[in-house]
C-alpha cells in the first residue's frame, strides 16, 4: 500500500520515485509562490517558501498519507490575491503556475529522453520515465475543478459570481469529495483524459 511496500520490495526504486515526486510537488508549489510574487505579492517569499529546501514544503500529514497510500500532499504555498491589482487575472495565473511547471518539467524529461535515447531498463531511462509520467499526472489531477485542486481556481476566474460562489462553499469538503471520488474510481476517466491531452500536446511539441 502506498510507497511502504515499494520501500520494503525495491529500496532504490523507493528512493528514485520518492526523490522524483517529492522535486515534482515542490516545482509546483513553488510556481505559484514565484508567480505571484512577480505579480506583487510577496507573501510566500516573506514566508521563505520560494525555495527547493523540502523541508520548507513538507507537510506531516500529506507525507504520511502518500507513504500509507499513495496519495498526499506538500503544504500549498501561501499567497494573497489583495497585494495583486488585478485579482482575476492573478487567480489564474497563479493557480495555472503549478499546471504548466508540471506539464513543462514532463516535456523536459521527455525532449531529453528522445535526445539521449537511454538504454532500455538502465537507471537513466526510469528517471526519466518516472519524472515524465509523474508530472503529467499531478498536472491532469490538479487540473480537475474541485475545490481546493487548482482547476477549481482556474475556474473561477473565468466564470460568474454564483459559480464562484458555489465553489468557495463546496470547499471545507473538496477533500473528503475528492478521496470519496478516488475511492469508487469516478476520477479516473477524467484523469486518464487529461493526461492523454497533455501527452498529446506535449508530443506536438516534441515532432515540431
Amino acid at each position: 500500500m502506498g510507497l511502504i511496500n515499494l520501500l520494503l520490495r525495491d529500496p532504490v526504486s523507493f528512493l528514485i520515485l520518492t526523490v522524483l515526486l517529492l522535486y515534482s510537488v515542490i516545482f509546483h508549489e513553488l510556481a505559484h509562490g514565484w508567480v505571484a510574487y512577480k505579480m506583487g505579492d510577496q507573501t510566500a517569499k516573506w514566508m521563505g517558501r520560494l525555495t527547493l529546501n523540502p523541508i520548507k514544503h513538507l507537510d506531516p500529514i500529506g507525507s504520511l498519507m502518500l507513504l500509507i497510500f499513495g496519495f498526499g500532499w506538500a503544504k500549498p504555498v501561501p499567497v494573497n490575491l489583495e497585494n495583486i491589482p488585478d485579482r482575476r487575472k492573478g487567480l489564474i495565473f497563479v493557480s495555472s503556475a503549478g499546471i504548466v511547471t508540471n506539464i513543462i518539467c514532463a516535456f523536459i524529461a521527455l525532449l531529453l529522453y528522445k535526445i539521449i535515447e537511454p538504454p532500455q531498463t538502465s537507471m537513466m531511462e526510469q528517471i526519466l520515465y518516472i519524472f515524465a509520467r509523474i508530472n503529467i499526472m499531478l498536472a491532469a489531477f490538479n487540473l480537475i475543478p474541485i475545490p481546493p485542486l487548482d482547476g477549481s481556481k482556474i475556474l473561477m476566474g473565468f466564470t460568474s459570481e454564483s459559480v464562484r460562489r458555489f465553489l468557495l462553499q463546496i470547499e471545507p469538503f473538496g477533500f473528503f469529495i475528492i478521496i470519496g471520488l478516488l475511492y469508487i474510481g469516478a476520477l479516473n476517466p477524467v484523469i486518464n483524459l487529461l493526461q492523454y491531452l497533455i501527452l498529446f500536446i506535449i508530443s506536438l511539441f516534441l515532432l515540431g
